[in-house]
């Protein structure tokens, strides 16, 4: 199976600790004995923290963009030296050489691309492109909301849900550089055009990720 896995920075490096990275290579390089398997890494709190900065400095959409696309791919390149040399050596700059790069037979690790695109797009887009059978995407919280658990005690968990209703909820939250959402709209339509199922999972645990390429169940199925 070819799967394509958005780690969200807030899984991995809610602050930069060795061992989150270490832990989620174990569990990626277990899976890469069975599967084709692509990462992308989000920015997380660091990311954050500088286009906070950036926002104080007045710069432009398309400079936060870049400054949370340089971090991410930081991320990346850590992830990669936790891997003992089962990730391919650099993170790709864009679909057509990480594609290249997945036929190398390494763990294909990568952050974002381009302003304008989060991380989760990068990856639904992806996942599309290298025509992938799941996309998994780990996140602060054990799946999709009707609004944001942190926040909202009266939000419920929604166990099974469609691309279209995916959107629908996507639509009312803001797409911002360094955004803390479930999911961001361009990513959301990228699924529902390509039609490849999608897990939404507690990225706490690195081990969730196995369970969910088993099909058990877990977060939230996007199918």
């Amino acid at each position: 199976m070819r799967i394509v896995i958005k780690v969200g920075g807030s899984a991995i490096a809610p602050s930069l600790e060795a061992k989150r990275f270490s832990d989620y290579a174990k569990v990626i390089r277990s899976l890469a004995k069975e599967h084709t398997v692509l990462v992308v890494v989000g920015g997380g709190t660091p990311a954050r923290e500088y286009i906070n900065v950036t926002k104080e400095l007045k710069a432009s959409n398309a400079m936060r963009d870049l400054i949370g696309i340089g971090v991410s791919r930081l991320n990346a390149r850590l992830l990669i030296s936790a891997m003992n040399d089962a990730a391919y050596p650099e993170p790709p700059r864009d679909y057509q050489e990480a594609n290249l790069a997945m036929y190398s037979g390494k763990i294909v690790i990568m952050g974002g691309v381009q302003p304008g695109q989060t991380t989760d797009a990068v990856a639904a887009i992806l996942a599309e492109y290298v025509h992938a059978d799941l996309l998994i995407r780990t996140t602060s919280v054990d799946g999709v909301y009707t609004a944001d658990p942190k926040v909202d005690k009266n939000a419920k968990k929604i166990e099974h849900m469609t691309p279209q209703q995916l959107l629908e909820l996507v639509a009312k939250m803001e797409m911002t550089a360094g955004a803390n959402n479930i999911f961001d709209m361009l990513g959301a339509q990228i699924v529902k055009r390509s039609h490849i199922p999608m897990v939404v999972i507690n990225g706490d645990d690195p081990n969730n990720i196995i369970v969910a390429v088993k099909g058990k169940k877990i977060g939230t199925l996007i199918k």
